[in-house]
């Protein structure tokens, strides 16, 4: 990279992603009531290779405890069961030809417990790789130093900012998992 402003932005957009990443992470972990990103991380054996629930069927949620899936290929379905009981989401599926009924059965405390150590493992591994951003990031800033395109001075500044940065995404990773285990323990 060529200079500080690149290096930034590149930096932000990275932690960004990393972001995301957790929403998602954290969006398959189920706090007791039926939405369709429950079964996001779920694949399916179809056509001889995995593939992801939602393309091989539609997803709805007819109420807050079942979840449904409308199977397109009636020869999957019990492959889509199978993945279902396999997945460790502890779901017991119910199929009638097409259509695949999930009941989410309330969450019991061990079970809140061991999400909740779920999430927080989510949670460090994506403190990991924004750490590990953050050295990628103080290394193009000690590569410009030492090509002679920035000063002292101007090292210590930019990696305060990239320090910055990193602390603000630290902390937003903090504040996602203290409410995502606000919402798992809540009954």
């Amino acid at each position: 990279m060529t200079d500080f402003n690149e290096i930034k932005r590149d930096t932000i957009e990275r932690m960004d992603k990393t972001l995301e990443t957790l929403k998602n992470d954290f969006g398959s972990l189920r706090a007791g009531r039926a939405h369709a990103s429950l079964l996001d991380n779920i694949m399916v054996e179809a056509y001889g290779s995995p593939t992801p629930i939602a393309q091989v069927g539609t997803i709805s949620v007819p109420d807050a405890r079942t979840l449904s899936i409308s199977v397109w290929d009636k020869g999957l379905s019990k492959s889509i069961e199978k993945a279902l009981r396999e997945s460790d989401l502890g779901l017991n599926p119910v199929s009638d030809g097409q259509l695949i009924r999930i009941p989410i059965p309330p969450l019991s405390e061990e079970r809140r417990k061991e999400l909740v150590k779920i999430a927080g493992k989510y949670a460090e591994q994506n403190k990991i790789a924004i750490r590990n951003i953050r050295r990628d990031a103080l290394d193009e800033v000690k590569k410009l130093k030492k090509d002679n395109l920035i000063s002292e001075d101007d090292e210590k500044k930019y990696g305060n900012e990239i320090q910055k940065l990193t602390d603000d995404s630290i902390k937003k990773i903090d504040d996602l998992l203290s409410q995502k285990e606000k919402d798992i323990l809540q009954v």
